[in-house]
């Protein structure tokens, strides 16, 4: 069944709509391996920028931080990252990955290019590398 044209012809609908299916093909795909996107994003943010606050990464990634909270304390629990007192302000912890959360991160890394790669499928590399660079442009990042 189609959707009306004034809904399915913008680009707001359709680049809802690609959103939509590519998280579904993620979280699909991450939940098989035992966590949800918000655990892969932090252990993305650590990984690349090395340690830092609870606080900083929630910053980062736009996760409020109640939910930034419940996040970590499933990542510690799984041995994947690590919390402690920052020396210089006792009321901020300060995350780090462990390696075994940078053997799972890379992991988690093939399951996404494996839905990244099945959402582009119908798409050469050209169109793929053009599209990123438009969605980037949109997304101002």
């Amino acid at each position: 069944m189609s959707e009306p044209h004034r809904l399915s012809g913008t680009a707001i609908w359709l680049l809802g709509r690609a959103a939509q299916r590519g998280h579904q093909l993620a979280q699909e795909r991450l939940a098989a391996a035992g966590i949800r996107k918000w655990h892969y994003a932090v252990l993305a943010a650590v990984a690349e920028y090395g340690e830092q606050s609870q606080a900083d990464i929630g910053r980062r990634l736009g996760l409020d931080r109640s939910d930034m909270v419940a996040v970590l304390n499933d990542l510690q629990a799984d041995g994947y990252v690590g919390r402690e007192p920052d020396p210089a302000d006792r009321r901020r912890n300060i995350v780090t990955i462990s390696d075994a959360g940078r053997t799972a991160l890379a992991g988690f890394d093939r399951l996404i290019a494996e839905a990244d790669s099945y959402l582009l499928a119908d798409l050469s590399a050209t169109d793929r590398a053009q599209l990123v660079t438009l969605l980037e442009r949109i997304a101002h990042v």
